[in-house]
């Protein structure tokens, strides 16, 4: 008997070989189950580099010690019995028509792991700050979603910018890992907020043309450059398909006009922010309404924690740094002119119905304070927020124990918002896809957190 056959699949097989379905054909089906309907037609992934603080935002204990509920105040929301802190007053107002997860929790303490988790939607092999990309860790989300569902047009299914992010090394998770480079998200790390914003990538030298970069594959310096911002090799897997892909790119007027801020006008880039995060959601808003289908926003390229003025949301209070004043400066303001302004401008657009916006870090905060006045790492319980196309509105998924230190019902891993996010796109959550060795993989083993559906 074939490995991996069992009997009950053989009998399964002759009776279902009247029906002119064949052992072969049986055993394929059985590996690539029927997938979902769509309820999303994009993602906008914001990722939260650094791991923001849930028991300061989304899931505050009022109640809770000084030394728990933190320095910032309270505020009301626009649903009922959520309070935000002081500084999200615009974000408050949406809270009726969010999702929160406030119940993720894996074991990642460290940046570039618990990165990755966040990132495929698989745990890394160990919990190691030193984690450094490999061809036998999982692929981006995105690519994932370009390998079983790509977008239909001259559109890059999947696009990530404005960092490659890293804390020492490079955070693996971020390209297409074994699934060959032709599924890589196009890449790119320009400032969308200045003012002479373009991709060079995606334009050709003057008086050269795409038959003569099709002759003397000048195309291939102009890529090469991509590769090497994420430190590979241009002799990756699926290179030549990664061409082709970057050739019809070339030639798309619509991916050109999608990346062209310019044309936005003026009000509508103020309200998002000048800031590098609040262009790049502008953007994302662009490349999802053009029809790319994952669009990854990094909020910083570092980790952050010691500057007012740039970084991410690590701030455990190093070299006498204080986290509240610099969220307070930086993350807290930020968050509450982009992220409202962007739900709002989908909502304007009639796009929140085939949008979906997700808000997440790699992990949360420490419920007790530190000696520094801050918070430290804490996977163990944090929040995801979601807005928009497949989910309810106005839903509380999940609480924690009386202190946001643990869940205390209904416990979500990044696994099962991995396969959450599948669902909504379409795919089975449980599809394959083959490894470098050619062996088969389920894309999450996790499970859908139905409840959050609408």
């Amino acid at each position: 008997m074939r490995a991996g056959v069992s009997r009950r699949h053989l009998i399964k097989a002759g009776m279902t070989g009247l029906m002119g379905l064949s052992l072969p054909k049986l055993l394929q089906a059985e590996n690539h189950p029927a997938a979902p309907k769509a309820r999303v037609k994009s993602i906008i992934f914001l990722f939260q580099w650094g791991g923001p603080s849930h028991i300061d935002m989304f899931d505050r204990k009022p109640d809770a010690p000084e030394g728990i509920r933190g320095p910032l105040s309270s505020i009301s929301s626009s649903l009922l019995g959520l309070p935000l802190c002081e500084g999200l007053e615009r974000t408050a107002k949406w809270m009726h028509k969010v999702t929160l997860i406030r119940t993720l929790h894996h074991k990642m303490t460290n940046h570039n792991s618990a990165g990755y988790y966040a990132l495929t939607g698989h745990a890394p092999p160990s919990d190691d700050q030193r984690l450094k990309d490999a061809i036998d860790l999982w692929p981006a989300y995105g690519s994932v979603v370009d390998k079983l569902a790509p977008a239909a047009s001259d559109l890059p299914t999947s696009v990530s910018y404005p960092y490659v992010i890293s804390d020492g090394s490079i955070t693996p998770g971020q390209h297409a890992s074994f699934l060959g480079k032709q599924h890589d998200p196009l890449l790119f790390t320009r400032d969308p907020s200045l003012a002479d914003f373009s991709l060079p990538e995606l334009s050709l030298p003057a008086g050269l043309s795409l038959d003569r970069i099709h002759a003397r594959r000048e195309l291939q310096r102009i890529l090469d450059g991509q590769a090497r911002l994420m430190d590979r090799s241009a002799a990756a897997q699926g290179l030549d398909s990664y061409y082709e892909k970057a050739l019809a790119m070339l030639n798309s007027a619509k991916l050109r006009e999608a990346f062209n801020l310019s044309a936005e006008p003026e009000p509508v880039r103020e309200a998002y922010g000048r800031t590098t995060y609040g262009q790049s959601c502008l953007l994302a808003r662009r490349l999802a309404e053009a029809g790319a289908k994952f669009v990854t926003v990094y909020f910083s390229d570092s980790i952050g924690g010691q500057s007012t003025d740039s970084g991410g949301w690590d701030t455990h209070g190093f070299n006498n740094t204080r986290m509240y004043p610099i969220i307070q400066k930086r993350h807290l303001p930020i968050t509450d002119q982009t992220l409202p302004t962007l739900l709002n401008d989908l909502e304007t657009r009639g796009m929140l119905d085939t949008t979906l916006v997700v808000w997440v870090g790699e992990f949360g905060r420490t419920p007790k304070i530190n000696g520094s006045a801050s918070r430290d790492h804490w996977p163990q319980c944090y929040t995801a927020l979601l807005c928009g196309a497949g989910v309810k509105q106005g839903y509380l998924h999940g609480t924690s124990d009386k202190h946001g230190a643990y869940p205390a019902e209904h416990p979500v891993k990044p696994d099962d918002l991995a396969a959450t996010l599948y669902h909504l796109l379409g795919i089975h959550p449980h599809a394959e896809v083959r490894d470098a060795a050619g062996r088969p993989l389920a894309i999450s083993t996790g499970n859908v957190v139905s409840p959050i559906l609408a």
